[in-house]
């Protein structure tokens, strides 16, 4: 049964980094059934994170397998980087077995540095000045203020042109701006949804809008 998944899983490795060029990277881990270790058994565009066959997961990922009853959680589309400062696209999918236990990690890592480069230059061209861009915002016409809310943190967001994961402090100092000029945080319980999409807390928050007043 193994090595019958470990077949087809190979196969849509190879499909999936066809499809999507050299960029893309497939590795298919083996978790041996006791937890104890877990290596790559096969790997596509391998240049990408620098990884190789042999090469052992890493502890964070035998932690989870060891510490969790059920099948660890799947975790799709989320940003790393790798150690020579390349930002990644990832996903990890856990596979079982016929007895329902995690028997291998199949992992997608796509490079996007190129496409986020890509993106700022090409926001670089579109921008406008602050100031210009609050008297053009027009939002739309609605009379729920969460929508409002989600709009204006999306106008925040564009306006720094970096996904929030990459965003560095001053860079969220500049989102917060925008909303507290655009009035956001006059919506009630406004503070706590900024804080969380920004992955800072309340103080936090505030001490930014503070910030060059």
């Amino acid at each position: 049964m193994a090595d019958f998944q470990l077949n087809i899983l190979k196969q849509i490795a190879a499909g999936l980094s066809a499809q999507f060029g050299s960029n893309c990277e497939v590795i298919i881990q083996d978790i041996a059934h006791n937890s104890s270790e877990c290596s790559i058994v096969h790997i596509e565009n391998g240049h990408v994170s620098g990884k190789k066959i042999g090469d052992e997961s890493s502890g964070i990922v035998l932690n989870n397998i060891r510490h969790m009853n059920n099948l660890p959680t799947d975790h799709l589309a989320y940003l790393t980087k790798t150690d020579t400062g390349r930002i990644l696209k990832s996903s990890t999918i856990y596979i079982k077995d016929d007895t329902e236990k995690p028997r291998y990690i199949f992992s997608i890592n796509f490079d996007i540095t190129n496409l986020l480069a890509l993106e700022k230059s090409i926001h670089s061209l579109t921008e406008c000045n602050t100031d210009s861009r609050r008297k053009n915002y027009a939002p739309k016409n609605t009379h729920n203020v969460n929508e409002l809310l989600d709009e204006l943190i999306e106008q925040s967001v564009a306006l720094v042109g970096i996904p929030v994961p990459l965003m560095t402090k001053n860079d969220k100092i500049k989102a917060i701006h925008f909303l507290n000029d655009a009035g956001a945080f006059l919506i009630t319980k406004s503070g706590d949804k900024v804080a969380k999409y920004f992955g800072i807390s309340k103080y936090t928050l505030y001490s930014y809008v503070d910030i060059n007043k």
